[in-house]
């Protein structure tokens, strides 16, 4: 599975491969063979590189607290997906225009813009539902909308272009 991992205000990418306690861990551009078991009382068990660790892993307000060799860090963890819905909206820049790209497949329930409407930050552009989940892609500055390729009930896969801002 992919992840994104916050820490400190840092997020990082994260994938886990493996099962059964036999686990490939890839952080950033990093890759750990880890042994991990967990026992009673939040406590894991690892094995990384030939070193053990023993980590206490417990849940907080939505996060994650590991303590392990005596430091503490708060650990917020994301689907990769839903991590870059929520903060990129699936889009990119490039030059003077900016391009709503779909983050994954789905279907367009919901169009709320058309080509020539003015944006704000925050404005609604549209919903793509997927994974059984609404979408709702947002304007993350201010624009113009200089073209709408897709409307409501239209499959999209990753990538396709939805919508161009000026």
């Amino acid at each position: 599975m992919k992840f994104v991992a916050t820490v400190a205000g840092q997020a990082t990418p994260v994938e886990v491969t493996g099962a059964h306690g036999a686990y490939r861990v890839t952080i950033g551009d990093q890759v750990w063979e880890v042994d991990a078991r967990f026992t009673a009382g939040g406590f894991c068990s690892l094995l990384i590189g030939g070193t053990s660790y023993q980590a206490g892993i417990t849940e907080q307000d939505g996060t994650i607290v590991v303590d392990v060799e005596g430091e503490s860090y708060t650990v917020e963890i994301e689907e990769a997906i839903r991590h870059a819905i929520r903060t990129r909206g699936g889009g990119t820049a490039g030059g003077p225009s900016r391009t709503l790209t779909a983050p994954l497949p789905g279907r367009v329930t919901h169009v709320a813009v058309r080509a020539g409407d003015r944006v704000g930050p925050g404005d609604t552009l549209l919903v793509i539902e997927a994974m059984k989940m609404e979408n709702e892609f947002k304007a993350a500055a201010p624009g113009r909308v200089a073209e709408v390729r897709v409307a409501a009930g239209q499959a999209v896969n990753a990538g396709d272009v939805l919508l161009v801002l000026d």
